[in-house]
């Protein structure tokens, strides 16, 4: 009979380990410190290398520019901004202004494209085809030439400045952007601001309070027309009880251009823009799936109740399709915060305009993009976790 070999793991000792690479789970442990042996090995090489290159290029290396004198301008800000402040406060202006894009890029981006995504679902065959037309058409065309479109609308449709067009008093148009009056500064404002607050507050409650209510009694509370109350009557009253001011910083025509007043630039339009037109799109077919997602039934069950088309989807079919739609919704989010990067190709300033600037004077690249990556993280990162929160919020608990 021919001699069969087998093999055999050595046994351990009584009471001993075993460090077989046979075993899986020394295997998978072996594995995994290699791994991260490697990443920190090439990670030491190349931080080595690099700041031994940069020693040789007598480059300094470290946060401490930041503190130095920027030297250039920047033509649109949220804050108070001058050429002789720090680089760090050039830096927080282009996070502002990131974050202005981007902010209301997504509130617009939402409203736009559910319109869309519904009309995509309508009954009526010209709204439908085209919302479809729209759909196909805006998503397939890459979105930096999409803002070089609007900008050039801007930019080359509008009149010079000293023939600005005038619709209405006090309201300007040109190639500059649109320039329209604010209230001057008044300590009303921001009591006005803090009104609102308390409103909004208010407001969260109330609704709480009114489902709570309907819920026990099943009579329902006109919410829409207390929570309009709130938040208009409150500012209202702080408004009047301030002295109703009404004194207005009205643009002026001094020199090449208009000063006064808030400017609408043609850079932040063709950003928002553009950003909103292209991002809707997606948002649009993300809500049409989510409708799609929910049982026809819901519909029919509705309709058999005597509710309208316009409650029907208002109050079954689109809180159901939230369900759906809120995951891939919030990518779309992401994209349009990411996407307000190519900004710096119209000259809006935002964060990676004004950072390019900076490490364009002071040779600080490596800081300086890494500045970038890590705010585009935590912007990241915050949108991701508020719609986390939102969609474990909204979720189904079964019971």
């Amino acid at each position: 009979m021919a001699s069969e070999t087998r093999d055999t793991a050595r046994p351990s000792a009584p009471g001993g380990v075993s460090f077989s690479l046979s075993d899986p789970t020394v295997r998978a442990v072996f594995y995994q410190v290699l791994v991260v042996g490697i990443v920190i090995a090439v990670g030491w090489f190349l931080i080595h290398n690099t700041l031994d290159n940069l020693s040789k290029r007598s480059i300094a290396t470290g946060f401490g520019f930041l503190e130095r004198e920027a030297s250039f301008g920047i033509g649109e800000s949220l804050i108070d901004y001058h050429p002789r402040d720090s680089y760090g406060r050039a830096f927080l202006v282009g996070v502002l202004n990131t974050l202005k894009v981007s902010i209301i890029g997504v509130v617009l981006a939402t409203v736009l494209g559910t319109l869309i995504g519904v009309a995509r679902l309508s009954s009526n065959w010209l709204i439908a085809k085209l919302a479809s037309t729209y759909v196909e058409i805006v998503r397939n065309i890459p979105p930096l030439l999409q803002l070089f479109f609007w900008y050039a609308l801007v930019s080359e449709s509008m009149p010079p400045v000293r023939q600005a067009l005038n619709p209405i008093p006090g309201v300007f148009l040109s190639q500059r952007g649109l320039f329209v009056p604010v209230p001057s500064a008044d300590p009303v404002w921001g009591t006005m601001g803090f009104a609102l607050a308390i409103a909004v507050i208010g407001v969260i409650f109330l609704r709480r309070w009114a489902k709570a209510r309907q819920e026990r009694t099943g009579q329902p509370f006109p919410i829409g027309t207390a929570s309009l109350g709130l938040l208009i009557g409150l500012p209202l009253i702080a408004y009047i009880a301030g002295g109703a001011p009404t004194a207005l910083d009205v643009p002026k025509l001094q020199g090449f251009n208009f000063v006064g007043g808030v400017v609408l630039t043609p850079e932040f339009f063709a950003i928002l823009v553009g950003l909103v037109v292209y991002t809707a799109a997606f948002i649009a077919e993300v809500v049409r799936s989510g409708i799609l997602a929910v049982n026809w039934g819901q519909t029919e069950a509705a309709r058999a109740l005597g509710i309208d088309s316009g409650k029907t989807l208002r109050l079954v079919v689109l809180p159901q399709a939230l369900r759906v739609i809120v995951p891939p919704l919030t990518s779309q989010y992401l994209n349009l915060t990411k996407n307000s990067s190519l900004a710096l190709a119209i000259g809006y300033p935002d964060l990676v305009s004004i950072a390019n600037t900076t490490l364009n004077q002071t040779g600080q690249a490596i800081e300086g993009v890494a500045m970038i990556m890590g705010t585009y993280l935590v912007i990241s990162l915050g949108i991701s976790i508020f719609m986390n929160w939102y969609n474990k919020r909204i979720a189904l608990v079964e019971r």
